[in-house]
């Protein structure tokens, strides 16, 4: 799986649609190789694109938990933190 799509459910405030398309994007061009298609391939990649976002808000809507909503600050210093002990840098 690409590292730069992020976990989306089970969030407070939840996953906003920008954040859902954005993740499909990744998804797309991590299937399709590239980053940018070309003008042939234009009308697919974007077709496949919203057919992935509208498939992920689906899951996202329909996906049940009794776990407490996740932080999103929280979680990011979790990461930067992590990253920081990985890498060796301040947070």
């Amino acid at each position: 799986m690409c590292r730069n799509i992020k976990t989306l459910h089970n969030f407070e405030p939840p996953a906003t649609d920008a954040e859902v398309r954005a993740s499909a994007l990744q998804f797309v061009r991590k299937l399709s190789g590239c980053t940018t298609p070309s003008k042939a391939n234009e009308i697919a990649f974007h077709r496949a694109v919203d057919k992935v976002s509208e498939a992920a808000r689906e899951l996202l809507d329909s996906l049940v938990t009794n776990a407490p909503p996740r932080d999103r600050e929280v979680e990011a210093l979790k990461a930067r933190t992590r990253s920081a002990e990985r890498f060796g840098r301040a947070v």
